[in-house]
């Protein structure tokens, strides 16, 4: 009877062991389901929105070449073959693009479809339609193409740029390197990222900087937001030194260009003519510390002009090399991207006020922005 009472117990133990593992299995299961279905899905999702919008795009233009460079060929061998002419070649080049609304406009950077002969659009079906470049604007590197309506269902929902901060998540689409639909992910590493520090004087951009995987063929692609916003442009990635690190123009002026490019087929950037250097006291204070220096630079922030370009508005208005800009339209000015946001917002050939340091005196000029010249 003893025993029998000792197995009944035992056997109790056991059940209740089994039970708690069984729970507990239980619970782990739905944990690692719920896991994996929140480690999937905000990527997937996100995708699944916006990929029937992305579209690849392929260019093709006429150049003409020299055959052998005359320099590189023996005198004699060049008077046997006789003098070789020109021949034109097909150049074909490739990038990505999105579609932005339900008119068929595809925007895209400006260096995947300027100065080509034909353009044509893989939508994410593998549909292939052709496609005409409404505008294109060098300086911010968008561009605008439009395709036939009827060849596509879905449009991409546009996100707000500004909302942007440091750690978000980052998910780059496109076709590098003729790969289609690509997705990478990383996460918005930087913003207002200048892009004249990374070497590109010519234009006038402040990039969304991203470790998300962005190669050649993603240019002009969609970066979206885990909400499936596209919130950039991509445009270029670093290579060499830096490798890794990607870079797109933030949606919100993309937007803007976009609307220029589509009423009036170019975007016109107000230009003063002036190159300019950043001053402050720390810098001007070593400079005036130098016996050799030959003027006394004044110690406070701002844009120090270098030099004046002849016959530019600016040199119209009478600025002068060494001249120090503190303010523009009554806007402070500390340093020389603050000017060229100011003078970004002017309107051509209406006057533009700007405080300047001559001599230490305080001065204003009156300046009249010209068209910024050299974009056609």
């Amino acid at each position: 009877m003893k025993s029998l009472k000792i197995k009944l117990i035992n056997l109790i133990q056991m059940f209740i062991i089994i039970c708690f593992c069984l729970v507990d299995f239980s619970q782990n299961a739905e944990v690692l389901a719920l896991t994996s279905s929140e480690s999937h899905n905000f990527v997937s999702s996100a995708v699944k929105n916006i990929s029937p919008a992305v579209v690849k795009i392929d260019t093709e233009r006429l150049v003409e070449r020299q055959q052998f460079d005359p320099t590189l060929i023996d005198p004699l061998l060049r008077d046997l073959l006789g003098e070789q002419g020109i021949t034109p070649e097909r150049e074909r080049g490739q990038g990505s693009g999105v579609i932005i609304n339900d008119n068929g406009l595809v925007l895209t950077n400006a260096h995947v479809v300027e100065r080509v002969d034909d353009v044509s659009v893989t939508l994410a079906d593998g549909t292939i339609c052709d496609g005409q470049v409404l505008g294109t604007d060098p300086v911010t590197d968008l561009a605008l193409v439009k395709i036939e309506k009827s060849t596509y269902s879905i449009f991409a929902p546009l996100g707000n740029s500004e909302d942007l901060e440091v750690g978000d998540w980052a998910i780059a689409l496109g076709t590098p390197y003729g790969l289609e639909k690509t997705v990478t992910l990383g996460i918005v590493s930087s913003l207002h990222r200048d892009i004249n520090s990374l070497g590109f004087s010519d234009k006038r951009l402040d990039l969304i900087q991203t470790d998300a995987a962005i190669n050649p063929g993603n240019s002009g692609g969609p970066l979206i937001n885990s909400n499936g916003e596209v919130i950039g442009i991509n445009t270029l990635v670093r290579s060499g030194p830096g490798a890794g690190l990607g870079f797109a123009i933030p949606i919100n002026l993309a937007k803007s260009v976009s609307d220029q490019l589509l009423k009036n087929g170019e975007v016109i950037h107000p230009y003063l003519g002036v190159q300019l250097i950043s001053l402050n006291p720390r810098i001007a204070k070593e400079y005036n510390q130098d016996p050799n220096s030959l003027v006394q630079l004044p110690e406070r922030n701002g844009a120090l002009i270098q030099s004046v370009i002849p016959n530019s508005p600016a040199e119209k208005a009478g600025l002068r090399r060494g001249d120090l800009v503190i303010a523009a339209e009554n806007i402070s000015i500390e340093e020389p991207k603050a000017l060229l946001d100011e003078v970004e917002k002017a309107q051509i050939g209406k006057v533009f006020l700007l405080n300047v340091l001559r001599n230490n005196k305080e001065i204003q000029v009156n300046i009249k922005p010209e068209p910024l010249p050299g974009l056609t």
